[in-house]
């Protein structure tokens, strides 16, 4: 079953056979990292959906933060050590996700952002508190995230400052590469499948924290090379392999992070049908650009307005390319991409990577015009 248009901003579907769902319990099928047991992770609290609605002020309008596929999401505050409802501005702030009533597809996401939040942990991944299961009620409980998300920053979304400098995108980038290294390399990784500016939170710092697990996969084990499941994702960010076969693996969280780094470069959005209809997806609008140093600096946001390094911009605009490489077997694991990114950041202080961006220059020049090469570019190691 798929949700609607007005559910999720746009997703592929592929037919399947209907399955039943869990309508009150915990259950395992399908989930990523589910233990065996129906019983949810020991560290995430239990809520009540009564102290989750006073902790919203009966989920009023004024305390909403957004919506999506999943329901809407509210803010609340909490006494953080009794957990219980407390007044506004007296508590600790927690964002509330309320799961939207109809369709078998939410209570399968909200098991989902249960079992992946509650077992995996890093300071790149939203914390989630608790949940509350009561009835036909689904709600998640998780930090409170005060910058909002990387969307809201780039795209003039709510009252947020859009000039991100560049400095800042830089340290957004790293801190979700972080993030979706982690993933990767967990004891069972974890394959995202939806990474997306609006999924990537900021707290005080910038400090860049991923969220909104719902259609997050386990990884394939032992001989498979894949995971097959129905297509889903938001347009302009889902890799092509992935859209064409519905066999998912890593790298198509890798072409979806080369497609936030195209975003963050250009201050423009992956899809926009306000824009004419050659130009609606980024990628295949902008990747040329990539292609060729001698535009790659057209591509930058006018706002930034000229305060950036051209080197480092011409080296994320590399970084995106192997990213969006078409062959997903020559696109860079997520570990690599972010041994580069933090490379570039740190490159200026350190001595000792003189050699590793002197072998990156040298990978440079081995690319093409159609951005193949044969490996991943500046993802090798030196010989």
């Amino acid at each position: 079953m798929c949700l609607n248009a007005k559910q999720h901003p746009w997703f592929f579907c592929a037919v399947l056979s209907p399955k039943k769902e869990c309508p009150v319990n915990f259950c395992s099928e399908n989930m990523p990292s589910l233990p065996s047991t129906s019983r949810p992770p020991s560290n995430l609290r239990a809520f009540s959906f009564v102290d989750l609605r006073s902790a919203t002020r009966s989920f009023r309008p004024e305390s909403l933060l957004g919506q999506g596929g999943f329901g809407r999401v509210f803010k609340g505050y909490i006494n953080e050590k009794t957990f219980l409802p407390a007044r506004p501005g007296q508590g600790m702030p927690v964002a509330i996700k309320k799961l939207n009533s109809e369709g078998h597809q939410g209570h399968r996401e909200w098991l989902a952002e249960v079992h992946v939040l509650g077992t995996l942990h890093h300071p790149n991944l939203v914390r989630l508190i608790g949940f509350c299961a009561e009835d036909e009620n689904r709600l998640l409980v998780y930090e409170f995230v005060p910058r909002g998300s990387l969307e809201n920053h780039l795209f003039r979304k709510g009252n947020y400052n859009p000039n991100l400098p560049w400095a800042v995108r830089l340290k957004i980038a790293v801190g979700a590469a972080r993030g979706l290294a982690f993933l990767h390399n967990a004891q069972k990784p974890v394959i995202y499948r939806d990474f997306k500016a609006s999924n990537i939170l900021l707290d005080l710092d910038y400090n860049a924290k991923l969220s909104d697990f719902g259609l997050a996969k386990d990884g394939p084990e032992g001989d498979d090379t894949h995971v097959t499941t129905r297509v889903m994702g938001t347009q302009g960010y889902a890799a092509p392999e992935y859209v064409a076969t519905g066999h998912l693996t890593a790298k198509n969280d890798i072409y979806c992070f080369g497609v936030v780094l195209l975003e963050m470069l250009t201050g423009l959005k992956a899809y926009d049908t306000s824009r004419p209809a050659e130009e609606q997806i980024l990628v295949e609008w902008k990747k040329p650009y990539l292609k060729d140093r001698s535009r790659t600096l057209l591509l930058v946001d006018k706002r930034i307005e000229g305060q950036y390094s051209q080197r480092e911009v011409q080296k994320v605009a590399h970084i995106a390319q192997c990213c969006l490489c078409e062959d997903a077997k020559l696109r860079p694991s997520m570990t690599e991409v972010l041994e580069n990114l933090e490379l570039l950041v740190h490159s200026k202080d350190s001595p000792k990577n003189v050699n590793k961006v002197r072998h990156e220059r040298d990978l440079d020049s081995q690319i093409g015009m159609d951005g193949r090469t044969q490996k991943a570019s500046m993802f090798s190691n030196p010989q």
